[in-house]
């Protein structure tokens, strides 16, 4: 009987530990996962404000780059599936309302003096892409990029069929006139009174290189607006949107619809968003090849968008930057010496305060 009792007692005190902790367990409640963070940034292109800036521009500039985060932001907490799509979208399309940037409004001038608008956008997960080139009566070019992604079975849109497109699907539709504004006229006349000057004889119609060895680049306007987003789900995506180069021939599409080379996102990798010489970054594939680099090499983004911008488009000569962004939420804006400068802004759910700064100047709590 004694051993019995011995033998209980001794079990007993065996699972008083176990029961302690039972009893500590039941009275907690279980650990939250930490919440995704959510970031947005944006650009409003390089070399498309003068080295000079009245604080009035300056101050202009700001408000629309701010608004475009506000705005955007707002989607990202709205927390709804696709919340990085609305986010991009949104963002953009402040920016194409905008006569400040060249891109929706603010759009160049062909060589014709017509406006031709180019964007695209992109999500991460599934990689589906839309995008849409050579628009001239589709007043938000990146909701049509969108509308190619979600409603048809093709990724790149162009020129009339584009504008059916946008039509069919009830898009906002304007006159041409609408994208006009004095300003880019008159970029256009004295880019045309510039060109008579250095070749007298017939346009050269080569995007690269003018006689002398003077090249088209550098008239410098490369507004290109563009968005990479980061939502609650850990999805990336990412648009561009542009009027393209001043004095362009007509026809001409640059990187800014073209996945891949202006615009892209990957979960595994990044979302980025390019502005710059259009033909240089098709050639080298820049927004994918940033992509590879954090994805394959494990590159931070930093890293990735430095080697890219300002090693190798350096080296070959051609100006532009690239905002990208990782799905930890770590992000990078990088932009060449040749380009000189680049439009850029921030929120993120830290503070959920927009961060803005042009022209060289730095980005606040970067």
């Amino acid at each position: 009987m004694w051993l019995r009792m011995r033998s209980l007692l001794l079990c007993l005190v065996a699972m008083l530990p176990l029961a302690a902790w039972m009893l500590t367990s039941a009275g907690q409640q279980p650990q939250a996962k930490p919440a995704r963070p959510l970031v947005l940034v944006v650009h409003g292109g390089e070399g498309d404000l003068p080295e000079k800036v009245s604080p009035e521009l300056e101050k202009k500039h700001k408000e629309v780059l701010e608004e475009a985060l506000r705005r955007g932001y707002a989607k990202l907490k709205e927390g709804k599936k696709g919340a990085c799509i609305d986010a991009v979208e949104t963002a953009i399309r402040v920016l194409e309302d905008s006569p400040l940037f060249n891109a929706g409004k603010g759009a160049v001038f062909t060589h014709e003096g017509r406006n031709e608008l180019d964007a695209s956008i992109m999500e991460g997960k599934d990689k589906k892409a839309g995008a849409v080139a050579g628009v001239t009566i589709v007043k938000n070019p990146i909701s049509a990029a969108r509308a190619v992604m979600e409603r048809s079975p093709h990724v790149l849109l162009m020129g009339r069929g584009a504008e059916l497109f946008a039509i069919k699907h009830k898009l906002d539709i304007v006159h041409p006139d609408y994208f006009r504004t004095e300003q880019r006229w008159k970029e256009l006349q004295d880019a045309l009174k510039k060109e008579q000057k250095q070749r007298p004889l017939t346009p050269d119609p080569s995007p690269q290189r003018g006689e002398g060895g003077k090249t088209a680049a550098r008239q410098r306007h490369f507004g290109t607006v563009g968005a990479v987003a980061l939502d609650g789900d850990g999805n990336l995506a990412a648009g561009t949107s542009t009027g393209g180069m001043t004095n362009k021939w007509s026809g001409r599409v640059g990187d800014s619809p073209i996945i891949g080379a202006g615009t892209y996102a990957d979960n595994d990798g990044c979302a980025v968003s390019c502005t710059g010489w259009g033909e240089y970054f098709i050639r080298y594939s820049v927004a994918h090849d940033i992509t590879a680099r954090v994805k394959y090499k494990r590159c931070s983004v930093k890293e990735a968008a430095e080697s890219v911008i300002n090693e190798e488009l350096q080296k070959a000569g051609a100006e532009g930057g690239a905002i990208v962004l990782a799905p930890t939420g770590d992000f990078h804006v990088a932009y060449n010496r040749l380009a000189g400068q680049m439009s850029r802004g921030f929120i993120t759910s830290r503070d959920e305060t927009p961060r803005v700064a042009i022209l060289d100047k730095p980005l606040p709590g970067s």
